[in-house]
């Protein structure tokens, strides 16, 4: 059994190294880019009428196109993160929303391309699409103040504690990978028999609360101090937040958003303060992945 979980966890590390190359940037770029053309392409197409009938595609299709490929990479980059540290976990979950925001933005303004006419009622229609735009910012600046404010202590008492609960996070690493495949070959299959393109992204928020929920409860045998278990549980209420943003309505979408975001950032400054006081030997900036 060892030997079945070792192998696992030596496959984490290999495809971690593999994600993390200079190659693999330049395929994930090309990828992206790609598929930015193709999203162009069919919009010209559709344009003159060259598509089946009923199918009417906007130019804003393509940035569409171009978001849903980059957010596929991003929560690929999300499960790598989960052994390093959960702060940065975290905050990669911020970073993504933030992109979902934008994208919800950009797809709206494809239904606006043409003659405009500036009326009261049009002015009305645009509202939502302005919210989720500074919704946008207000959560990409959020996320810049957090990761600023991470300061990391050590919750483990020696090298072999630290060494074990690292391996059981690049396990839940590895079993996310294998549900987020089949969660998008599920999409592409259900996608080829409707020809309409739905994301699973909310059932894969649904797996991150539990991943969040049973690292903390895995925490436990290493430490059960009050302040750790309070920032790692605040850290799995923002997670259900983010995960509420994705089917809340518009302007709700980015209040949760942004309440979730100033959550963990008045937590991690109330954290970093009390910890530097009562134990400021045991801080470790050299050592992010341990909180």
């Amino acid at each position: 059994m060892k030997r079945f979980f070792q192998f696992q966890i030596n496959s984490y590390d290999k495809f971690h190294l593999l994600w993390e190359s200079p190659k693999a940037s330049k395929l994930i770029s090309n990828i992206v880019v790609i598929s930015f053309l193709i999203g162009l392409l069919v919009a010209l197409l559709s344009h003159f009428n060259l598509l089946p009938t009923g199918m009417q595609i906007n130019i804003f299709f393509s940035i569409e196109l171009a978001f849903n490929v980059l957010l596929i990479f991003e929560a690929m980059s999300l499960i790598f993160l989960f052994p390093n540290s959960v702060a940065d976990s975290v905050g990669k979950q911020f970073e993504i929303i933030s992109l979902i925001l934008l994208r919800d933005a950009f797809k709206e303004f494809g239904h606006y391309l043409g003659d405009l006419e500036w009326s009261t009622d049009f002015l009305v229609e645009m509202t939502p699409i302005i919210s989720d735009a500074f919704g946008a910012i207000l959560v990409f600046l959020i996320t810049g103040l957090f990761y600023r404010a991470q300061r990391h202590f050590r919750i483990t008492r020696n090298y072999e504690e630290q060494s074990g609960f690292i391996k059981i996070k690049k396990l839940l690493s590895i079993y996310l990978v294998f549900f987020f495949i089949i969660i998008g070959l599920n999409d592409l299959f259900r996608a080829y028999e409707s020809q309409t393109f739905n994301s699973s992204v909310k059932l894969f928020y649904n797996l991150l609360i539990f991943t969040d929920v049973f690292i903390l409860l895995f925490s436990l045998r290493y430490t059960t101090k009050y302040f750790n278990l309070f920032r790692y549980s605040s850290f799995a209420l923002a997670t259900i937040f983010l995960r509420l943003t994705l089917s809340a309505p518009a302007y709700y979408n980015v209040l949760l958003a942004v309440i979730a975001g100033l959550m963990v950032l008045l937590v991690t400054y109330i954290y970093n303060y009390l910890l530097t006081k009562a134990e400021p030997s045991k801080e470790l900036n050299t050592v992010p992945q341990i909180g």
